[in-house]
């Protein structure tokens, strides 16, 4: 059965920037099943999760960053209000530039899942394309990071993962039981990177989805980082497809 597709509330942050519940309203019109947070504008979790609710969306994860003992327990009252339990966070470049600092990554992000998993949460890592352009010891960091901490899951990027020179569809097989989550993004793989709504790229989305494990897989969620067209109109035009097309499911 297709997975519900959700939107990574970042591709829309300046629309939302200005007016959240107008934002949450289109979203919901579009078709999405649920939505992924990237902060919540000024509102609390208790106000989000009345307009989301009222609206018929669901929330099927937040990017909240690296938990640690004094954050995790406001991310576990947001994430009860909102009825997510997977939460998100990821390093930058400079974090990936050496074996020593990769390690450093891992231990820090099993440290952040352990923490989640206290709380009876789940912490998972986003990965950019510097998780997979440089190998150490025959690794990616991407690989290394997987294999040191064993209670961090996967949101696999899959147009970042492409661009960082690696085969998404491999990489989703091989780690189908760490990927409960697949950011769906789309574009020509070039430099500087474009992003275009799902479906107009060269991201073989369909073959990638297929790949995950079924009985992990929860979500897919579209993100855009940024568009040359109107992103309002990619964002409708991602879930479109993937639900017409039936790699994922939309609301009718």
């Amino acid at each position: 059965m297709a997975k519900p597709i959700s939107l990574q509330l970042y591709s829309v942050r300046e629309e939302a920037a200005k007016d959240f519940p107008g934002v949450l309203k289109r979203v919901a019109a579009m078709g999405y099943v649920g939505v992924e947070y990237a902060g919540l504008h000024g509102l609390s979790a208790k106000e989000v999760a009345k307009i989301v609710g009222d609206l018929g969306l669901k929330s099927s994860s937040a990017h909240v960053g690296l938990p640690t003992r004094q954050t995790i327990d406001q991310m576990a009252a947001d994430a009860g209000a909102l009825g997510y339990t997977h939460l998100i966070g990821g390093f930058g470049p400079d974090d990936m530039k050496t074996e020593d600092s990769v390690r450093a990554c891992a231990a820090k992000l099993a440290e952040g899942a352990d923490l989640a998993k206290s709380v009876g949460l789940k912490f998972g890592m986003h990965n950019h394309w510097w998780e997979f352009d440089r190998q150490f010891g025959g690794q990616t960091p991407y690989e290394i990071i997987l294999s040191e901490a064993p209670n961090l899951f996967s949101e696999l990027d899959i147009y970042w993962c492409c661009h960082g020179g690696a085969d998404s569809i491999g990489v989703t097989r091989q780690w189908a039981s760490r990927i409960p989550l697949l950011h769906i993004k789309d574009g020509d793989l070039t430099n500087p990177p474009v992003h275009k709504a799902v479906g107009e790229g060269k991201v073989p989305v369909r073959a990638t989805v297929e790949a995950a494990d079924p009985k992990v897989l929860e979500w897919l969620i579209v993100e855009l980082d940024n568009c040359a067209t109107d992103m309002m109109e990619a964002v409708a035009k991602s879930v479109r497809f993937l639900g017409e097309s039936g790699i994922g499911r939309a609301r009718k």
